[in-house]
């Protein structure tokens, strides 16, 4: 069972974007996928799950929306790596 977003935009706007309708429904799905996961909202899996693709690949496209895979400070990464 899962529950369902529904989004009205115009019909122009894949268009717009020179992208298939398919293509821009995806590409809405990683966008809000990848906001959450920067806001700390959802982890990593939880948002691939949400845009529909593998955590490995979702990692990997967090650069195309300005978005580090880690977020951690200096401190944070040296006691990670002290800890290792």
């Amino acid at each position: 069972m899962s529950n369902a977003i529904h989004v009205e935009y115009p019909p122009h706007f894949p268009d717009a974007l020179q992208t298939t309708p398919e293509a821009f429904v995806q590409e809405a799905r990683m966008a809000m996928a990848v906001k959450l996961f920067e806001m700390k909202r959802l982890s990593s899996g939880m948002a691939a799950q949400l845009a529909g693709i593998d955590r490995v690949t979702f990692l990997l496209n967090l650069h195309r929306y300005g978005v580090p895979m880690l977020d951690l400070s200096t401190d944070e990464l040296e006691a990670d790596l002290a800890n290792a």
